[in-house]
């Protein structure tokens, strides 16, 4: 072998080994949530009335989301936990938000993060269906609140969402 090759070789190995040995990015155990976007979708008669809110998250441990099958407390049905995405909903009522309780659940369950990335820390977005066109309202500037819970039952930091103007009628 020539010198040359043997030299390349070396390099080479020494290259592999230390892309191999990347340093992986360190997270509080904490889920670590911020506002990425909002896009509203309307009815295709020039109303708003869904909208996909985006959150980027970070977790230091990767427990985030949940089984179908994680219904034993504290994540049964009716249990505080059983929505790991805790999302309000504010009308900006006469230059003031107000929180407004809707008849319908604007919260979600996250699904269970693959276990392969579990031990580890890691980043993502969440992306989640809301309805934001509050028909019993006159109001149609909005805003949410969101925080989440990982399996630990580490609560996120709140993210408030900037203003929107909901297209109410065609």
């Amino acid at each position: 072998m020539s010198k040359k090759l043997k030299i390349f070789g070396a390099i080479f190995i020494l290259a592999l080994a230390i892309s191999s040995c990347s340093k992986r990015d360190k997270y509080p155990i904490e889920p670590v949530i911020k506002f990425y976007s909002f896009t509203k979708i309307d009815n295709g008669f020039n109303v708003d009335d869904k909208a996909i809110l985006s959150l980027s998250f970070t977790d230091g441990d990767g427990d985030i989301g949940l089984d179908i099958s994680d219904t034993a407390p504290p994540f049964n049905l009716n249990g505080d936990y059983y929505n790991n995405c805790i999302i309000d909903y504010y009308e900006k009522q006469k230059g003031n938000f107000v929180k407004v309780v809707l008849p319908f659940s604007m919260n979600a369950r996250i699904p269970k993060i693959d276990a392969q990335v579990a031990n580890r820390g890691i980043r993502g977005n969440i992306e989640i269906e809301l309805f934001v066109n509050n028909v019993l309202s006159s109001y149609d500037t909005i805003r949410f609140t969101a925080h989440i819970y990982d399996r630990a039952l580490h609560k996120s930091n709140e993210v408030i969402t900037p203003e929107f103007v909901i297209d109410k009628k065609p």
